[in-house]
């Protein structure tokens, strides 16, 4: 993935916010990334209101 990609979230891991839950399905842009633990990446991705939040690679799917 790069910064500036458009990706859709497919699924989220853990229990998340309302407001993150609602993103399911949704497409947005990646920002930047994060380091999550010692040895795990995440992606930042903000959507079309603003609203931004890290997923892990594998709750994301690329698209066009």
């Amino acid at each position: 993935m790069d910064i500036g990609q458009k990706v859709k979230v497919v699924r989220v891991r853990d229990r998340v916010s309302d407001s993150v839950a609602k993103r399911l399905g949704q497409e947005g842009e990646v920002t930047q990334f994060k380091m999550v633990d010692g040895s795990g990446v995440g992606v930042v991705v903000e959507f079309s209101d603003q609203f931004s939040s890290w997923f892990f690679e594998d709750e994301l799917k690329q698209t066009a």
